[in-house]
């Protein structure tokens, strides 16, 4: 800001901004003081409704750096070259918490990521887990419903929690994940992250390969313990966002490596694990990760309200050789994403500064709306026109999909080893046992806060169906707790 008087927000001088306007010394305020009803109109609008999940985040900007040829299996400009440099920008968060809830917390991290790339912004919405507790998305609010304060009580209860879990079997391997020594990352900078979901990459002979992303940290995994998580939320309820902005003002620019599994079409319909199923991974055996770039985080946002907050991110934000999967999850993604974002934003929040694309122009017939900036001035708003308007290029971002059958209420189809537990067992198997003790007692002490004992069996079950002697051990940790 230029310094000079200060002014209204129409940009009249302020001759006091210590004392409001009164019918006399002492007497009542004036409704005729502009400055007063300004500012306090103002204040009582300062706010957007938060987002209802992911609400508590942290953001920078960066460059994603091409290190390694894909244009074999994608024709994305942006992937053009080795070399090649995109501005991104990447935003941060836990699930649960409300817009002033503690950073280190036991919860998922959302991993969004915004490449301004010329033919478009091209978002990417994951977690720092490569599965989630759900495969449909019809389920989500009700999950959501469950991690949030009970409308009753006002408070978060386990009893909600735990007893969606135990009735949502495939639930099973992301708690495994969650209650794991990752579940609360040191850090935004020393935690993974994933697309999570199955997307379609496409070249340009207009082949189709269903793709993992992965984000490796070039920092180290580190994470904390229930207890130094606990210790640390009380003393410094900002501690990530603060370590973010202070890690990129002293230079130190957090990266992670960049990489896909890939899986030819053809090989979906007959893979072991459905790959289209949000509570399962490809085993790197099966599908090795192909690094390809590099993304490094070196620009804090100059305002957080306009550039954080504000900022939106939608799975549905494709371009050219990139494109969305059958996921049962992703699809309602991608509805369910920009209509948060035209309610919790605007009409036309994908045209703020952080928002619009920065290495492209957005051509639409869209006018109007809150916070229309006027962009089109004289231009048509229709299509077609003769008027020289923009006009459909004919091809389309991502190849079609053959579908058949009839239309319904259906479960997403079972592979050949496809059950809600076997993952999960296999995360537990993997584990050391030291990872395991700490696994078990974080589960046994969230499951000892539920307050009936049919919820706690059926939970312990789960976990006894992954492996045999998970729900042992567990079982005996909870006993002990309860007495």
């Amino acid at each position: 800001m230029t310094q000079g008087p200060l002014t209204t927000e129409t940009g009249a001088p302020v001759a006091d901004n210590q004392n409001s306007e009164t019918a006399g010394v002492g007497g009542p305020v004036l409704v005729q003081d502009q400055l007063l009803l300004e500012k306090l109109a103002h204040f009582n609008r300062e706010r957007i409704p938060e987002r209802v999940v992911h609400a508590r985040g942290a953001g920078a900007y960066g460059t994603f750096t091409v290190t390694a040829d894909v244009t074999g299996y994608t024709r994305a400009a942006f992937l053009s070259e080795v070399g090649k440099e995109t501005e991104t920008f990447i935003r941060f968060s836990t699930v649960a918490g409300n817009l002033g809830a503690a950073d280190a917390v036991r919860d998922p991290r959302g991993f969004s990521l915004k490449f301004y790339t010329e033919e478009g912004n091209y978002d990417l919405v994951g977690n720092n887990t490569p599965v989630f507790f759900i495969k449909d998305a019809v389920k989500f609010p009700d999950f959501i419903h469950t991690q949030k304060r009970d409308p009753y009580t006002g408070s978060t209860e386990m009893d909600n929690v735990w007893d969606f879990w135990s009735l949502s079997p495939e639930s099973t391997h992301q708690v495994t994940w969650l209650f794991g020594d990752r579940g609360i990352p040191a850090s935004y900078r020393h935690m993974d992250g994933f697309g999570s979901h199955t997307y379609q990459w496409n070249n340009e002979a207009g082949d189709a390969f269903w793709v993992k992303y992965h984000f490796k940290t070039d920092q180290g995994v580190k994470s904390l313990t229930q207890a130094e998580a606990d210790r640390l939320a009380g003393a410094d309820p900002d501690s990530h966002q603060r370590d973010l902005r202070r890690a990129i003002e002293r230079g130190d620019f957090p990266s992670w490596t960049v990489g896909v599994q890939i899986m030819p079409v053809a090989e979906a319909a007959t893979y072991r694990f459905n790959p289209f199923d949000l509570t399962k991974v490809w085993p790197h055996a099966d599908y090795p990760i192909v690094w390809f770039g590099k993304l490094e985080l070196n620009r804090n946002p100059e305002n957080v309200f306009a550039e954080v907050e504000q900022s939106i991110f939608s799975p549905a934000h494709f371009v050219p050789g990139i494109g969305p999967s059958p996921d049962k999850m992703l699809q309602g993604r991608l509805f369910a994403y920009g209509d948060a974002h035209r309610y919790r934003v605007g009409i036309n929040a994908d045209q703020l500064p952080v928002n619009r694309p920065h290495a492209t122009v957005a051509r639409t017939h869209s006018r109007d709306g809150h916070l229309y900036d006027g962009r089109h001035k004289g231009a048509k708003n229709y299509e077609p026109n003769s008027f020289g308007g923009p006009f459909q290029t004919d091809r389309a971002l991502w190849q079609p999909v053959a579908v058949s059958g009839v239309t319904g209420e259906t479960e997403a189809p079972s592979h050949a080893e496809d059950d809600d537990f076997v993952q999960a067992g296999n995360l537990y198997r993997l584990m050391t046992d030291e990872e395991r003790e700490r696994l078990i007692g974080n589960l046994a002490g969230a499951l000892s806060g539920v307050s009936r004992d049919d919820i706690v069996e059926r939970a312990i079950g789960n976990f006894r169906q992954a492996d045999g002697d998970f729900g042992k051990r567990l079982e005996a940790a909870v006993q002990a707790l309860r007495g």
